[in-house]
This record gives structure tokens, sequence and C-alpha cells, in this order.
């Protein structure tokens, strides 16, 4: 009886640690339900029911099934068109940003060239991810608007070719160019834009990958007579492949979103003629007018492409890895 009770006192003055782990992953769970599972749930929900705000009048929600997902087919605004517009300008701007990446990461991770000043160089190149994609935009205008810095050097380049050319003042001053009317410019922009802002992230992330290469398989094919880029495409870029696809994946999903450069720089508009308007800034338009049902319509759908996209682009490159190994 004695020996029950002491250990009933022990127990008492025991502090229990099991139960701790709920406690400290909780405010995750509260935090991840109520801003991002509650608000994806409600958008499937929006996304089967008319509801819209005329003025202050709001109609719904009415139940009508899926008629906000024809609605975005069938209208003669194609949801097609943004989604190429989208594409075309990832692409133009990821396959610069995967190449001098790649060639970076390689570079500074190269213990032969032993590349000096790499830490500032490191900084430098990181440094526009850190400023916020509507300051970007607006210096982009700026500097490429009639006025700008841009047209500027250009104006002054030409006058004085012609100066030198034609002689002193035969030549009529340039007109300036207008990159915003410009499918093919403002595109480039855009993509430019996105360039700079990410391929020091990805510089980072293809060097940490890089970095984790046993470092004596690079030593044993030079030591084999492997070129330079015999080695990077027969030891890196197989061994660099986990990271490549993730890469590949985050900045595919980042592409599809893409919104705030292109909003800004063509002032919510996708001027010219909606060739640089995206499947985000689509969306935007709903949610400003309050039109919710084809809103979450379109988020469904984005949501969907997305990872059908991501799966495939996973199953194809990993597919030959995983036989491998």
């Amino acid at each position: 009886m004695k020996n029950d009770v002491k250990k009933s006192a022990n127990r008492k003055h025991t502090i229990q640690y099991d139960n701790w782990g709920y406690v400290f992953i909780a405010p995750f769970f509260v935090i991840y339900i109520i801003f991002s599972l509650i608000p994806l749930l409600t958008t499937f929900i929006f996304s089967l029911f008319e509801y819209y705000r005329v003025g202050l009048l709001t109609v719904g929600p009415t139940f009508i099934g899926l008629e906000n997902f024809k609605a975005i087919f069938t209208a003669g605004d194609s949801l097609g068109k943004y989604f190429l517009n989208t594409l075309i300008m990832w692409v133009m701007g990821f396959v610069p940003q995967i190449i001098i990446s790649l060639l970076l990461a390689v570079w500074f991770t190269n213990t032969e060239l032993n590349l000096k000043g790499q830490g500032f160089f490191k900084t430098v190149i990181y440094m526009p991810n850190l400023i916020m994609a509507a300051t970007f935009a607006m210096l982009f205008f700026t500097l490429f608007s009639p006025n700008g810095p841009v047209n500027g050097m250009i104006r002054s380049i030409v006058d004085k070719t012609n100066e030198t050319a034609l002689g002193l003042g035969a030549a009529e001053p340039m007109k300036p160019i207008y990159f915003f009317t410009s499918t093919a410019w403002t595109r480039t922009l855009v993509a430019t834009m996105n360039f700079l802002m990410w391929y020091g992230n990805t510089t980072i992330l293809l060097m940490a990958g890089v970095m984790g290469i046993d470092n004596s398989l690079f030593e044993a094919a030079r030591i084999d007579g492997a070129s330079p880029s015999q080695v990077f495409f027969k030891v890196t870029m197989p061994l660099l492949l986990p990271i490549f696809v993730y890469v590949f994946i985050t900045s595919l999903i980042g592409g599809i979103q893409m919104f705030d450069v292109p909003q800004i720089l063509t002032n919510s508009a996708g001027t010219p003629d909606r060739t640089t308007m995206t499947i985000i800034m689509k969306l935007n338009n709903h949610l400003q007018s309050k039109n919710y049902g084809p809103a979450g319509a379109i988020s469904v759908l984005l949501f969907a492409v997305t990872g059908v996209l991501s799966g495939l682009v996973y199953k194809i490159t990993m597919s030959k890895y995983q036989n491998k190994r």
C-alpha cells in the first residue's frame, strides 16, 4: 500500500511531456485551417453558385452547377487566350533564367576556377529577388516610357550617328519608341523582369544541389580525361536532376500565377489588346467586380491545371532517375 501511495505521489509531481508536441504544432494547423483550407473550400463552393453584386444589391448565392465553368470557356473573352499569354511570358523568362543560373551555379561551385569575390557576386545576383515586384514594374515603366531614359539614350545615339554621317542638323530628330504599344516589347519586358527577380534565387538552389554532389565524382571524371562539358552533362546534370525538377515545378507554378508585374506595368489592362493579360489578372477582374462565381471557377480550373502539369513534369523527368536507382 505504501509503495502504491508513493508511486501515485511521484506521478502527480512528474511533468508529462508526451502531449506537448501537439501543443507546439497546433498553431500551424489553426492558421492553415483559417487562412488556407477554409478559403480553398469556399472557392470550390463559390464555383458552383451564381453569386455577384450589382451596386449595393447582392444576387445569390444560387446553385447553378457547372454553368460558371461553361461560361468561362464559351464567353467571347476566351480563357485560353490568357493561358497562352501567361505561358509565353513564363517561357520567355524561364529559359534564360535556368541557363544563366546553371552556368553561375557551376562556376561558383567549381573548385578549379576558384573565383574571387564570390560572396559579393552571390549577394548582387540575389538582391533583385528582395525588391518588390511593384517597384520593379514602376522602374521599368519609367525607364521605357516615351520620354524615359532608354528612349533618351537611343535618340542620342541615333542623332549622333546621323550627324556624323549626314552633317550637323541634316537629319530630323528621332521619334520615341512606344514600347508598351508593341506586344513583343511588352511581353519581353515582363519576361525580363521575371528573369531578373528570380535568377538569383534559382542560382542559390542549384548551387546547393551541386554542392551536395560528392566532389570525388568530379575528380574521378577529370582523371579519366572527361572535358568540362562532359563532366557537366554526364555527372552534374544527372545528379542535379531532383533539384532541377523542383526548380522547374516551382517556377511553373509561379509562372501560372503571374500577376503583379504585368498588372502594374500595363495598368491592369493587359495592353496592347490584352496580349499581356494573364489568367490571374482575369481572375482579379472578376473579384473587383464582385463576381464570385466565375472567379471561383477560374481558381478551381487553375488549381487543376497546376496539379496536372506539375504531376506530368515530375513523372516525365523523374522516371529515368527513379529507374536508375
